[in-house]
């Protein structure tokens, strides 16, 4: 079965991009690549369940377990010695990618407390874009009693477009919320 924003954007989403920016072939068109969720769990040189709590929370929202990232380099001042483990990630592709980037869009950026809009200034020059999440309630997937600390996590949505303005066009067409430019500019 295919996912229902993967469908938009083979039928409206490629066809309009290919129009837009005149490409030559197909195979220019940008597209999604990778989602990748970060979460870094610093109280964990401290509490070693601090890593099981958030692991939980990332198989919930993205439903696939996370790698557990160890640290590379001791560092005595956070009491932190080189292979403790210090965070979590997961990397989405093709389907899981498609309805956890619809289900982020749709339902879990309007529950952002004071939300107006996604800043479009958190590109990378070459396609990719960056946010962070202050709290892993936002995603209807967790269950807000069984919780045991409020984490907030890095999502970047990796594309195959070669520049931040074709990026930026890639995901306002997917459904991203971004902010209006009049309101980017009051907030700076």
């Amino acid at each position: 079965m295919a996912v229902r924003l993967h469908t938009f954007y083979d039928e409206e989403v490629a066809p309009y991009l290919l129009e837009h920016f005149k490409y030559k072939s197909v195979m220019e068109i940008p597209r999604l690549e990778k989602v990748v969720l970060n979460m870094g769990v610093g109280e964990a040189v401290q509490n070693s369940k601090a890593i099981e709590g958030a692991v939980e929370d990332l198989t919930a929202i993205t439903g696939q377990k996370p790698s557990i990232r160890r640290a590379k380099k001791a560092v005595s001042n956070f009491k932190l010695r080189q292979g403790m483990p210090i965070g979590c990630m997961v990397t989405l592709r093709r389907d899981r990618m498609y309805e956890f980037v619809d289900r982020f869009f749709n339902f879990s950026t309007p529950r952002i407390r004071d939300f107006r809009g996604l800043s479009t200034r958190s590109f990378d020059g070459r396609g990719n874009y960056t946010l962070g999440i202050r709290e892993q309630i936002i995603f209807p997937e967790i269950d807000y009693d069984k919780i045991d600390k409020i984490r907030g996590m890095d999502i970047t949505f990796v594309t195959t477009a070669q520049t931040d303005e074709e990026a930026m066009e890639l995901l306002t067409r997917l459904g991203m919320p971004f902010q209006n430019r009049n309101q980017a500019s009051e907030a700076a």
